[in-house]
Parts: structure tokens; C-alpha cells; sequence
């Protein structure tokens, strides 16, 4: 394998949520370490060699480079703030979908051959659905999650892993005390931070299942821990159903909110993660699929509702946000907020990109092409040859039937658009973690 890469051709990259580069002849390097070195943005082929060699690089034998085709462009890696990896299914409402599905299923994981079989498949599937990034609710059970972190670990995802942490309301299938919860936890943060001590890609994250799931003493112990170590990441659930919030505030009336519960527990710091609330999840447990796309296509979908609709009043994620005093996002100066509007392409992008990176505090890492950054990279072909039915991609000029007018190819904007709403894990072709190829179909 050669010691660096340049790829040249069509590269999309976020820059806010107002605004994504579309660069058809762009020309990028990746150094050995996996890091992205720099990038132009319009080069054109015969001049490879010569802007290589302005920025110091000597086109030759440890160099390999890439040239994608009209059709094919590098994006971004997908980062998935919410991924539920033991669960599936949705016939029912929350409470009850967790009583009649979730809970039996995540019993079975105490077998850990059972574990490591399930697991392998998920994070499998997720990469070569062009994922980078996870954040995985595992079950409570301390081995199995430790087997899940391990898969991330070899198979070379970024994650954050976390066991469930859970000691009331959830019938047989729960912890015995807060004390053993606790316990676990630390010994799953150990095991985490263990697998790469001095460059990790998998982070361990406390995870209280969800208010209802935790006594005030389990939740009040978890503060306790991301107060000792402040570079611990929390991910829990918040506001998913009305029937979820009416039972919370039942169990905790001495809150102001769903999110005042978490608060109270020194568990709403700017490193939580909430699922329902900020940011864009698969929750393929509860969703339609390990997929990003079927999160960007809802995002699109619901976006459109409300803005044709604009019942109530539905902050959208980019508006200047406080969850009782602490800011989960921002939206830049002197532009106009997204609320009860569709999401626009840039939007979509951003949010399963770089608006999940600075929800994981992962922004000066990933989530867009920029010099310094880590190259989590996904290669997308909309090309015939990817055999995705549900794609029509007019990649060059084409007569019009009956006339002689010819057609323009379709733009990169309009192809972006098309594998959003379209595209499946066939149009995945290679998909790299910190330079590392780690998935898609022509891994």
C-alpha cells in the first residue's frame, strides 16, 4: 500500500447548515496517518502532478491516486447519534414496544456468543451503509457491551459505547441496585479505554437508559461520575412520546421538565447526547434501518409537514436552544433560523455530518474536509453500474426523444439530492475511518 493518496474528482463537503461545497474537480490528500493534508478545490486532471507538487508532493511511486468518475463524489462520513444495536421492530408505542420487544430481546444478549454474532452483523451493516460514526446503546450487560466495543475496535469504527443503565421499570430485565450499575460502568469505561489507550476511536459513554428506567439514586450516582471525569460523553433518551413524558413526571415531581430530571443529576453538560431531541439517529431498533439516509429522508419528510403546516411551535435544531440554562446549538449570525420550514439539501447534509460531529464534540475531527481533520470518508457512486434501481442519474449529455435539444447532465447538487432520498448501500462503494478502509461494497 502506498504511503499517501490524492483523489481527484467530485467532493461534497458541509459548511453550515446554510451552505455545503459541491467541488466537481477537486483534488485531496491523505497522508499516511489518515489525515486529510490539504485540498484545492478546482484542479483539473492534466494538472495533478503540478498542484501536487506546489504543495510539496512528488507524484510517484508511494503516492496512489484516485480519480472518480461523473457519478461518483467523496463525502463525509455518516455520524449517528442514536444507534440502538440490539432492537428491532415498531408495532407498538414506546412503553409498550419496550415491554413486548426490546426487553425480551436484549435478555438474550446474556449469552455472549449470542452477543458477538448479533453485533458483528450490526456494525458490519452500518459501516457499509457508509456510517463512520456511532453511538451505541448496548444492553445492561457488561460482557456483551464489552464485545461490542471490541468489534468497533478491529472492525476500525469511531463510536462511543455505552451499557444501559437501568434498576427500575422494566419488569425482570433490569439491574439489582445502583451500586451494581455503577459498578459495571466503571468496569466498561476501563475495558473501553484499554482497547487503544494512546490513539482511541472507541469512547465509552454513560448511558441511563431513560428517566423512567432509573432511580433518582442511579441517575444522581452517573452525575456523580461525569462530574469526576469531565471528558465522559452521556447519551440517554428524552421526550420521545406523550405517554413516556406524562409517566416521567409522575416519577419525578419535583422536576420542572424531562430535561430538569437529567439537570437535577448533573447529567445535562455540553457532553449529552439526546436522543428525540438534537441531532440525527438511526434508532434502528425503533427505525426503519441501520441507514442514515432513512433519518435524512424523515428529517426531509417531517421538515416538509411542519413547514407546510407550522402547527405549534417545533425549535428546529439550529435555533439558539437552552434545555433550563445549558445551550445544546447555535445558529449563525444574520441567518434566518430553519424552524417550521423544510430543511434545505445543506441542512440534510449537515446534520448527518458535521451537525452530529459538534453534537459528539467531534467537530475539530470529523464531519467535514478541511486540512487537520481525520479523512472519515465515504465514496458514493449513483452510476448505473451500482445496480440501485430507485436511481435515475442523467450523467451526460443525452438527446431529447423527438426533438434535437440535448439534456445537461445532472449537477452535483441534484445528485447528492437523488442518493438522499434514493440511494442504499449499493451506491456505498468504499467507506474509510481515519483513513482506514472499513467498508462498502468495494472494500
Amino acid at each position: 500500500m502506498a504511503t499517501y493518496r490524492l483523489f481527484h474528482g467530485a467532493v461534497i463537503t458541509p459548511v453550515s447548515v446554510h451552505k455545503a461545497e459541491f467541488w466537481p474537480n477537486a483534488l485531496l490528500h491523505v497522508n499516511s496517518s489518515g489525515i486529510i493534508e490539504w485540498i484545492v478545490s478546482d484542479v483539473e486532471s492534466s494538472q495533478i502532478q503540478s498542484v501536487a507538487l506546489e504543495k510539496g508532493l512528488v507524484v510517484d511511486d508511494s503516492v496512489d491516486v484516485y480519480e472518480l468518475r461523473h457519478g461518483e463524489w467523496l463525502m463525509p462520513g455518516f455520524i449517528d447519534t442514536h444507534t440502538a444495536s440490539p432492537d428491532a421492530g415498531g408495532q407498538y408505542e414506546l412503553l409498550d414496544w419496550l415491554n413486548n420487544v426490546t426487553f425480551p430481546t436484549e435478555s438474550r444478549f446474556a449469552d455472549t456468543k449470542f452477543a458477538e454474532r448479533v453485533y458483528s452483523s450490526v456494525v458490519d451493516r452500518v459501516l457499509n451503509s457508509g456510517t463512520t460514526t456511532c453511538c451505541y446503546y448496548g444492553t445492561l450487560h457488561l460482557e456483551a457491551t464489552e464485545i461490542l466495543a471490541k468489534i468497533v475496535h478491529n472492525k476500525g469504527q469511531r463510536a462511543f459505547v455505552g451499557k444501559c443503565n437501568m434498576n427500575r421499570n422494566s419488569g425482570s430485565y433490569q439491574e439489582d441496585s445502583t451500586a451494581q450499575s455503577i459498578e459495571r460502568t466503571r468496569k466498561l469505561i476501563s475495558s473501553i479505554r484499554a482497547l487503544s489507550p494512546s490513539s482511541p476511536l472507541v469512547h465509552p459513554v454513560l448511558t441511563p437508559r431513560f428517566a423512567i428506567s432509573c432511580t433518582t439514586d442511579l441517575l444522581h450516582a452517573l452525575g456523580d461520575l461525569a462530574k469526576q471525569d469531565p471528558t465522559l460523553a452521556i447519551q440517554t433518551h428524552i421526550s420521545e412520546n406523550l405517554s413516556e413524558i406524562e409517566f416521567t413526571r409522575e416519577l419525578f415531581p419535583e422536576a420542572s421538565s424531562y430535561a430538569d430530571v437529567y439537570k437535577r443529576a448533573g447529567l445535562l453538560t455540553d457532553r449529552t447526547i439526546l436522543a428525540h431531541a438534537v441531532g440525527l439517529g438511526t434508532d434502528c431498533s425503533g427505525g426503519f434501518s441501520p441507514s442514515i439516509l432513512t433519518a435524512v429522508r424523515d428529517a426531509g419528510i417531517a421538515s416538509k409537514v411542519i413547514g407546510m403546516t407550522a402547527v405549534g411551535s417545533l425549535p428546529s435544531p439550529y435555533a439558539k436552544l437552552h434545555l433550563n440554562g445549558v445551550k445544546t446549538a447555535t445558529t449563525e449570525p444574520d441567518k434566518p433560523k430553519l424552524a417550521n420550514k423544510t430543511l434545505p439539501l445543506s441542512a440534510l447534509l449537515h446534520l448527518s455530518t458535521l451537525g452530529g460531529a459538534q453534537l459528539c464534540n467531534l467537530e475539530h475531527t470529523v464531519g467535514s474536509f478541511e486540512a487537520g481533520k481525520e479523512f472519515d470518508a465515504v465514496w458514493v457512486s449513483v452510476r448505473p453500474e451500482a445496480g440501485n434501481p430507485g436511481i435515475w442519474a442523467n450523467l451526460g449529455e443525452e438527446g431529447k426523444e423527438g426533438k434535437g435539444e440535448k439534456m445537461p447532465a445532472d449537477s452535483l447538487e441534484a445528485l447528492l439530492e437523488k442518493f438522499f432520498f434514493c440511494g442504499d448501500d449499493r451506491n456505498v462503494r468504499k467507506v474509510w475511518v481515519r483513513g482506514r478502509l472499513v467498508g462498502g461494497v468495494d472494500k
